[in-house]
């Protein structure tokens, strides 16, 4: 049974959340404070965050920070900021996932399943999978990475991207393809929320972001994998 934390101040939304999260099988936590989302996660098993941007205490955006410098689950953000900035923000911190308040319960367990789903998609078909002589390699039965033999930590849809990628070496992808891959076939935001996990997963596999050798841009259209030869 997964575990997924409903962090928000207003205790009825937490409420009318949870009850839909237990009706649909999942185990439920809260918290109405970032300190005590932060510890919760810290205590381990929990296996998503739903986590509103508004608290009393630290703001969404830097709970979601404080996780991600630890661990890699999912995490869903609730926020009534609706301008593009805000939403590039969240994802450049490592959020998944935006839902906007006011938001339809339903539709919101649907987006806990699909990222739930995502996260734990380990299909490539070698067990290990490694690019430029060992610079860039994948364990995807233990969902690692390494890159110069020094481990990788990757959100979900970081780690979703890099494996799409990787099975399909020197293809282009279009972002429309990417975002249903990645994102999922019912994400309604911007296709270009795409290019902030590319920037990110970037960050993380570049020796220079700034003049990648992995992840491609190919104008006009999307990105291409220029991995090399693996095995």
């Amino acid at each position: 049974m997964k575990t997924i934390l409903m962090v928000d101040d207003e205790e009825k939304i937490r409420e009318v959340v949870v009850s839909y999260l237990q009706k649909d099988g999942f185990h439920s936590l809260e918290a109405d404070t970032g300190k005590k989302a932060l510890d919760l996660v810290r205590g381990g098993n929990i296996d998503l965050v739903i986590l509103d941007l508004m608290l009393p205490d630290l703001s969404g955006e830097e709970v979601c920070k404080s996780i991600r410098q630890f661990s890699t689950i999912p995490i869903i953000m609730l926020t009534a900021k609706v301008t593009e900035d805000d939403r590039v923000q969240g994802l450049s911190l490592g959020a998944d996932d935006y839902v906007l308040k006011p938001f339809s319960t339903r539709e919101l367990i649907a987006r806990v399943k699909a990222n739930l789903r995502r996260a734990h998609d380990d299909t490539l078909l070698a067990e290990t999978i490694s690019f430029k002589g060992g610079d860039l390699t994948l364990h995807p039965l233990k969902h690692e990475v390494f890159k110069n033999g020094n481990p990788v930590a990757l959100t979900p849809n970081e780690y979703k991207l890099l494996q799409t990628f990787a099975r399909h070496p020197g293809r282009t992808f279009t972002r429309e393809e990417l975002v249903e891959k990645v994102l999922g076939f019912d994400f309604e935001g911007d296709v270009r929320a795409i290019d902030q996990h590319v920037k990110n997963l970037r960050q993380k596999i570049e020796s220079d972001p700034k003049s990648p050798q992995y992840v491609i841009t190919v104008f006009a259209v999307g990105y291409r994998f220029a991995g090399g030869e693996s095995a």
